[in-house]
């Protein structure tokens, strides 16, 4: 019978074993905890792609020696699986089972002299032969499928490497003509490409390198000699490499500086030229698609992408994988993450973080595909291999891409549409929704799919089709309309030169259509317009303030009014930003140029800066209004036009300003430009006064508060 001590002491160690449990973060133990990112950056949850399903070390391998320093992963046609154990000098060959078959480690060589891999950090599998790189040999040999040596490549050798290099294979792959493509860890040129028995052909994909303006300026002042000690600008060498079927070749690279690499993501380049990840054809031009939200780069959070913020800086690529269905993935040695996009650069799924548990690794090196819908990891610290297991959503996730890849679009919807019950977040399957509609004819059901994920270049394909299809329909119309309104503006302002021709020669108190009008001569003749609206009184305050208001409307109406493609988010701030927008800096120039010209001898007061600068802000509303109206009929190729006529627009504005103030100041072009750069700096200047007064009073007042708080707290 146990007695009480010990029952109370059981339930206190059972409580205390709970509460530690609990106490685990969950993140801790799961690699698994998959996310995407949306288009703001903001990470979503996503169901699990892949689970951690066992991990095979030595043991179960069945390896009298352990992997050390292992390097590279890879698996054949038939799931066998060879590994590059490094320090151990040989080639570790599994069957799908995990299960030891043979290791490549010595042989005898074509000379008949015995021989041995040394540091071998890649290998390669065909159909009947096994490329190994031979890192610190300098060269690459291959063996057949069992093992035995067929015959060694060697150092190819061209003019066009440097001087002094040194060839150190690190990774390779062979495309059907056997062409090698060699990643050499101290090769700058590019992907070495030579044939089988080691000749050069050509360098490919080399990196792009920048020089600043200032070495390229301290380079032209260089001496011959200088020049020549001066470290020479290469590019960065690539690390891993991989080909799909269709002859694409994967590399990676994490030699590119940060802060380009970090830029590259930031400003959602199409280009590859300065991120970790590219694919080239067989000429080696880069053709990656980058169609998802970010380039495909692995981490776009680089301040701190855990809890504790430990790990900054952007993603160390180390390999890359190709997968099902021209899926691929690439792996983050720095946060232990793997990231997977499909052929398009849309990011699928990424997971993974550090720990000791199964599914977190240490020192993640390696990463392939089996055709069972496994994954393999290699983890360098640990010394063995993960498997991770296709779960069902990666399942209908890789379905959905076969049958979009085999124009199967109809079963495509149906496994998008299941996708989205699962996971509603996931921007691709409503691209995938919508592409199927788009090529089944139905644009109008395809417009909501691709704004439900901001896909602008599909909406714009299908709006496309939608809006030829209403053209052929109204094609008498439309010319008759566009006639009526180029007929419409030319008497307009046939009809306002009319009215500012009769109001110059009248005599009398001008109306107040008459001020508005003038404005119309003003912005086209702004000499003589801003001398008569001075002296001769053409204009006045209460139209100044009409035009005023139109370009707060104007821009509030372009917050609201703009079409999808100009604004996909729907973000306005309201209209009282929309006026703060143009009222701020309207006030802050007037009143910066009166108090500067009222000190450099300026013959216009307040009110005429104020008038003169109202009148010069017309051509905003007469731009802004008609762009956005035609921002809602606009395609995507078409958006330049709108910001053409708007920097129009904004360049005549301030032109008009210019010349407003030298004619209401009376100044030379040379003082009223000095004057011009002191009202910029007078502006800045007054904005500073009163972002520190209205601090400066926000603490008063704080501090007042808080002594009648605590004065009432007291009493």
């Amino acid at each position: 019978m146990i007695s009480n001590g010990k029952k109370f002491a059981a339930v206190i160690a059972v409580v205390l074993l709970a509460v530690t449990v609990l106490a685990v973060p969950v993140s801790a133990g799961r690699t698994y905890q998959t996310y995407t990112y949306s288009i703001d950056g903001t990470a979503l949850h996503s169901p699990d792609a892949y689970t951690p399903l066992m991990a095979i070390d030595s043991t179960y391998m069945g390896l009298e020696k352990n992997l050390d320093s292992p390097s590279d992963l890879l698996v054949d046609k038939n799931d066998n699986v060879y590994i590059a154990d490094k320090a151990n000098n040989r080639i570790v060959v599994l069957d799908r089972y995990f299960k030891l078959k043979f290791e490549i480690s010595k042989f005898t060589n074509d000379q008949g002299i015995p021989d041995s891999l040394n540091a071998p950090s890649g290998a390669y599998v065909t159909d009947d032969t096994i490329y190994v790189a031979d890192t610190n040999q300098n060269r690459i040999v291959t063996f057949d499928l069992e093992g035995k040596f067929i015959k060694v490549i060697p150092e190819p050798e061209s003019s066009l490497f440097d001087t002094g290099s040194v060839y150190k294979p690190v990774a390779l792959v062979v495309d059907d003509y056997n062409r090698i493509y060699v990643v050499s860890s101290t090769t700058y040129q590019g992907i070495i490409v030579m044939d089988d028995d080691g000749t050069f052909i050509s360098f490919i994909g080399a990196q792009k390198v920048t020089i600043s303006a200032w070495d390229k300026l301290w380079r032209k002042l260089m001496t011959k000699d200088q020049k020549a000690q001066s470290a020479s600008y290469i590019s960065t060498e690539f690390n891993n490499i991989d080909m799909n079927d269709k002859g694409f070749i994967y590399i990676t690279t994490s030699s590119i500086p940060d802060n380009k690499v970090a830029s590259a993501i930031r400003s959602k380049t199409s280009s590859g030229d300065y991120l970790p990840v590219k694919m080239l054809n067989k000429s080696g031009h880069e053709v990656m698609m980058r169609n998802g939200f970010w380039p495909p780069a692995g981490e776009i959070e680089f301040n701190g992408s855990r809890s504790d913020g430990s790990i900054n800086g952007v993603s160390k690529i180390v390999d890359v994988a190709v997968g099902p269905e021209y899926t691929w993935s690439i792996i983050d040695s720095k946060r232990q993450k793997v990231f997977t996009y499909d052929e398009q650069g849309n990011l699928l799924f990424a997971f993974g973080d550090s720990g000791s548990q199964l599914g977190n690794l240490v020192s993640i090196t390696s990463i392939c595909y089996m055709s069972d819908s496994r994954m393999l990891i290699l983890d360098a610290t640990n010394k063995n291999i993960t498997v991770y297991q296709r779960e069902p959503y990666g399942d209908i996730l890789i379905t959905a891409l076969k049958n979009q890849n085999d124009r199967q679009y109809d079963k495509a919807i149906d496994d998008w549409t299941e996708i989205l019950k699962r996971n509603s977040n996931f921007d691709v399957a409503y691209i995938g929704i919508a592409d199927a509609l788009y090529r089944n004819g139905e644009f109008t059901e395809a417009l909501d799919y691709y704004k439900a994920a901001y896909a602008t270049d599909g909406w714009s394909d299908s709006f496309k089709e939608i809006r030829k299809d209403w053209i052929s329909k109204y094609i008498l119309l439309i010319p008759v309309i566009i006639i009526a309104i180029i007929a419409a503006v030319f008497f307009f302002f046939r009809f306002a030169g009319k009215v500012n021709k009769r109001a110059e020669t009248s005599g009398t108190k001008r109306t107040f259509g008459e001020e508005l009008l003038f404005a119309f001569h003003l912005i086209f003749h702004p000499f003589d317009g801003y001398w008569d609206l001075k002296h001769e009184k053409r204009g006045s305050v209460r139209a100044a303030l009409v035009y005023l208001a139109l370009a707060i409307i104007a821009v509030f109406y372009q917050e609201i009014g703009s079409g999808y493609l100009v604004n996909p988010q729907g973000y306005y701030s309201g209209f009282a930003w929309s006026a703060m927008g143009v009222i701020v800096p309207f006030l802050l120039w007037v009143v910066g140029n009166w108090c500067l010209t009222t000190l450099f001898d300026g013959e216009g007061n307040f009110k005429d800066i104020f008038v003169a600068t109202a009148y010069a802000l017309v051509p905003i509303p007469l731009a802004i209004i008609p762009t956005t109206l035609f921002s809602n009929i606009a395609l995507k190729q078409e958006l330049d036009i709108i910001s053409f006529i708007n920097t129009v627009a904004l360049i005549w504005t301030f032109l008009l300003i210019f010349v407003g103030m030298m004619v209401t100041h009376d100044y030379t072009i040379g003082k009223n430009f000095i004057t011009t750069i002191g009202t910029i700096v007078a502006m800045a200047f007054i904005m500073f006064v009163a972002i520190l007064f209205t601090t400066l009073v926000g603490k008063i007042v704080s501090f007042i508060t808080n002594i009648f708080v605590e004065i009432n707290y007291r009493l």
